[in-house]
């Protein structure tokens, strides 16, 4: 089992910590996964809202990579549907090559209605621009110089001048956020990012779509590389369950609140349904055990959230590496 940090970003204006002072947070976290021993580290990129404060991930990703020698590092997701491809695989070959190997590209068609009419792009076009960005940037990123003319992009003999130190690319994945999406996510050879807080009903509901993804994935003929999908849960773990809802539950319920378009859950509410990896050492790694017995191999935390107190956040990290992973290595994941 692998285990990494995602952070969504999330600002709130008007509290005591600025923009600066969650970037300088998020170089903290970054040097704290790596400490740790944590696989990656992927941030969230957002637009023309508090929702999250990362507009350009290459960015805040090269920042971390500096402070970094082995945490491998990616955006979740980049949003190709707004970007230029030339562009993308451009700042994402060079974040490889100054990360020396680390990149984890993370992609996706995007969902918020204010950030595809900030940039002027019909959300019906959204997943056939996606596709063709992607098949670009793939192409781009190999090496290839590309010509195409299509419904989104013209390009004319179009190679970019440097190269991504993983060849032939860096691992792409692509986030789905239904069954059905996995299945022709991993049917078209790709790998998968998923966040079952956002897209599912019931903790149970992670088999299926890994499930799903399997079996688009087999038949693909993609070879498994023991790295293919990656799950992120909100997570905090503390001395005991009542702990964790003592520093979790009012940061969580803030999240929700304040996100646009978010489900309307409470902590009890995520409780209920298991979507979220909260409480006590024995009751995380119960859930951790579970979700490997389903088939899940790679879980991101999302540990800062809602304001959190950083030191609150990092208590958290240290607990599910010192106190979490060993008894879910014990029950054989």
């Amino acid at each position: 089992m692998r285990y990494s940090i995602f952070s969504v970003a999330d600002h709130y204006p008007g509290q005591q910590r600025s923009v600066a002072d969650y970037y300088a947070q998020l170089l903290r976290q970054a040097e704290a996964a790596e400490g740790l021993g944590f696989d990656a580290m992927f941030v969230a990129e957002h637009h023309f809202h508090d929702y999250g404060v990362v507009p350009n991930p290459a960015v805040m990703l090269t920042a971390l990579a500096a402070r970094t020698r082995r945490l491998r590092l990616g955006p979740a997701i980049a949003t190709l549907t707004y970007h230029d491809p030339v562009s993308v695989a451009e700042n994402y070959a060079m974040l490889d090559v100054l990360a020396g190997g680390r990149l984890i590209l993370g992609t996706g068609s995007g969902y918020l209605k204010h950030e595809f009419a900030g940039f002027g792009i019909a959300p019906e076009t959204k997943r056939q621009r996606f596709d063709e960005t992607l098949m670009l940037v793939r192409r781009l990123l190999a090496g290839e110089r590309v010509t195409h003319d299509g419904a989104f992009h013209r390009l004319r003999d179009v190679a970019i001048n440097l190269r991504p130190i993983q060849q032939p690319t860096p691992p792409i994945f692509v986030a789905a956020l239904a069954r059905e999406a996995a299945y022709h996510i991993g049917r078209q050879g790709n790998r998968l990012m998923a966040i079952p807080y956002a897209s599912l009903a019931a903790f149970a509901e992670v088999g299926a779509l890994e499930q799903e993804f399997r079996r688009g994935r087999a038949e693909s003929g993609a070879r498994d590389d023991g790295d293919d999908a990656i799950y992120t849960f909100h997570a905090h773990v503390a001395a005991t369950d009542a702990a964790a809802r003592q520093h979790a539950a009012a940061p969580f319920d803030r999240y929700v609140e304040t996100r646009l378009y978010a489900r309307r859950q409470s902590y009890d509410d995520v409780l209920a349904n298991g979507l979220g990896l909260f409480g006590g050492a024995a009751t995380v790694a119960e859930k951790v055990v579970a979700l490997g017995r389903m088939g899940v191999r790679h879980v991101a935390l999302l540990t800062d959230f809602g304001l959190m107190p950083e030191e609150d956040a990092l208590q958290s990290m240290r607990r599910f590496v010192e106190d979490v992973a060993p008894r879910v290595r014990a029950a054989g994941f």
